[in-house]
């Protein structure tokens, strides 16, 4: 009877960390506050799901943060700028339900060179 009772609490401590987990991931792609938050909340636990799209979050930022920069270029920053823009549209929905789904996935077209670049953040 214990040894069910220690299996329960174990497997009900596993789903409050993994909601928890997944909690922190969502919150990173919800704005640039909310990926500060997130990276907060993740400091002390370091949990490898959410440190994982902390640092997918972080790449979409600093994708977008390039797109911003080539779109101060006139005529072709503005079209590359405008296209871009879709196509980082994309990419975050992707990694959104990712997150949703508890799928530990890269995001389409620069995900592997995020896990690449951000490889040192909270591990």
């Amino acid at each position: 009877m214990e040894n069910t009772d220690t299996e329960l609490n174990k497997a009900q401590t596993a789903t409050a960390t993994s909601e928890n987990d997944k909690t922190t991931a969502i919150l990173a792609y919800v704005t640039l506050i909310g990926l500060i938050v997130a990276f907060v909340m993740n400091n002390e636990k370091k949990q490898e799901f959410a440190s994982y799209h902390i640092r997918q979050s972080l790449g979409l930022c600093v994708t977008g943060l390039a797109l911003g920069v080539i779109g101060m270029i006139p005529i072709l920053g503005w079209v590359i700028n405008f296209l871009g823009i879709f196509v980082l549209l994309y990419m975050w929905v992707m990694a959104f339900m990712n997150a949703l789904n508890g799928k530990e996935a890269p995001t389409p077209i620069l995900g592997k060179k995020y896990e690449v670049w951000f490889a040192g953040i909270q591990q």
